[in-house]
């Protein structure tokens, strides 16, 4: 068959061990045979990211306004582990929440849902989409070890004068400080971004924070929440049907586990990290979740929702089989690809993204899937299948798709 044409680059940015591979795989067996795919490349590798000081991280974001659509494979943060083990100048920040500042998105993240792998939350009937802030909070944060000395938070306004706050008196033993911020812009962004996909997807909105404790930072998010719904959003809730509130985030968490989901779960930043991994899980696998960044003004970077699957890649590394999970990938892939036909008016990259999916989704109800999943699964006839043959497999049903 003739291959696919593409209009319009995707701005496609590699990343680290085994997803590096896998995504290597998938481009090799699942696109390049069936488009003619085009992209601007960048290379998040941390070997890379560390010899342009992670300049070529803000070139990737910058290319995703320029173009509107990106896909991200999976990067590493490093650690002081990393350090050794890359040579690192220094300890360079997320390449995710540099990108989540410049396009100043929310992250949305769903599961994948499959026939065969149930989810560990038995009440848990339809999918629960994380909504994260993408923005701010300990991902920019300053942070400091400190020995005997005074902490203080210090705001110097715009006419030169300061406010000062004690944060700790440390004695001779020390310890450690951190500074986070927001943006009221960033937080409006936010809510506008819950409230509006809540109509797209008729799905009722539940957020959730810690204003009780966190009495100005967290009440900010709950109050400009609460002041956008009231004057833009209530009206057309009560018209679709759906509902939204806010309490305190321990409150979501046991009222989650009790649910039978389909809910959208608004989250900060730091919140959202933590429990889309939950859910994820709890719904079968972290390699079982779509992500994608939206921004206010219509931009969309896809990823997958897990890391780099480190124990993996050394296996690899000594020649060993691995059996990795590349659903999340292909998906950040798919969803990708039909953005950019939508926006482009290509249906057939539209209808190959779907049938991409279809055929991977297929081949794991079939009862040929990773090892991950095979140890959850309740299908009784199943084949574990190692990496490329699992992709190999998927191509298969894809092929008798198109």
């Amino acid at each position: 068959m003739e291959k696919i044409k593409m209009t319009t680059p995707l701005v496609e940015m590699d990343g680290d061990e085994m997803t590096r591979i896998l995504w290597q795989m998938i481009k090799d067996e699942l696109l390049l045979p069936f488009i003619d795919l085009k992209t601007e490349y960048y290379d998040l590798g941390l070997k890379y990211r560390n010899e342009t000081n992670d300049q070529v991280t803000v070139d990737s974001a910058n290319a995703t306004l320029k173009y509107g659509v990106a896909v991200k494979c999976a990067t590493i943060t490093p650690n002081a582990a990393r350090m050794t083990e890359y040579d690192l100048k220094e300890m360079w920040k997320s390449p995710n929440g540099t990108i989540r500042a410049i396009l100043n998105g929310t992250v949305f993240r769903t599961p994948i849902i499959v026939k065969g792998i149930e989810p560990y939350v038995k009440n848990w009937k339809k999918p629960i989409t994380i909504a994260r802030h993408a923005y701010g909070d300990i991902y920019l944060n300053t942070e400091a070890q400190v020995g005997k000395g005074k902490a203080e938070l210090v705001f110097t306004d715009e006419n030169g004068n300061e406010t000062r706050q004690l944060i700790h008196e440390f004695d001779e033993d020390g310890g450690i400080i951190q500074g986070v911020h927001n943006c009221n812009k960033s937080i409006e962004d936010f809510a506008k971004a819950c409230f509006n996909y809540a109509l797209d997807q008729k799905k009722d909105l539940w957020f959730g924070a810690k204003d009780t404790i966190s009495k100005k930072y967290d009440h900010k998010f709950k109050d400009i929440f609460n002041d956008i719904y009231e004057k833009d959003y209530k009206e057309k809730f009560e018209e679709a049907g759906i509902e939204y509130f806010y309490t305190l985030i321990d409150d979501i968490v046991a009222r989650i586990m009790k649910s039978n989901g389909g809910m959208i779960w608004a989250c900060k930043n730091y919140d959202g990290d933590v429990m889309s991994d939950m859910v994820s899980s709890a719904f079968g696998s972290l390699a079982m979740m779509t992500s994608v960044l939206v921004n206010p003004d219509g931009i969309y970077e896809y990823e997958a929702a897990h890391g780099t699957v480190q124990r993996h890649y050394y296996k690899h590394l000594k020649g060993e089989e691995t059996s990795t999970n590349s659903v999340a990938t292909i998906f950040a892939w798919t969803g990708a690809l039909r953005k950019r036909g939508e926006l482009d008016e290509l249906p057939e990259l539209v209808r190959f993204a779907n049938k991409l999916e279809r055929a991977t989704i297929a081949t794991i109800e079939s009862g040929k899937m990773t090892k991950d999943l095979a140890l959850i699964t309740k299908l009784e006839e199943t084949v574990t299948l190692d990496s490329l043959g699992f992709i190999k497999e998927i191509r298969k049903n894809l092929e008798d798709l198109l």
